[in-house]
């Protein structure tokens, strides 16, 4: 699969049915020993930290990946998201 094949797809928790975001401006991190995909990097969605020149970022790990459908990605995030200062 490639980078191009999940842009424009929406991330959806499957625990509470939250709206995590798109892949879009998303960052991928890769296990630079294994070469596998760790996981996806989400900005935060509203830019209000952004004016202050901080930006915050969710990461999804590749593991919690349940299903890549035609237009969602559907993960399992069961404890508080963590959003990390960028």
């Amino acid at each position: 699969m490639k980078l191009s094949d999940l842009l424009g797809k929406e991330i959806i928790n499957i625990y509470d049915g939250a709206r995590l975001g798109t892949i879009g401006d998303s960052d991928l991190m890769i296990d630079g020993d294994s070469g596998y995909v760790d996981s996806i990097l989400l900005p935060n969605p509203n830019g209000f930290l952004r004016i202050f020149g901080e930006r915050s970022t969710l990461a999804i790990p590749w593991e919690a990946i349940k299903k890549i459908g035609d237009q969602v990605i559907i993960v399992e995030l069961d404890r508080p998201y963590q959003r990390m200062k960028a």
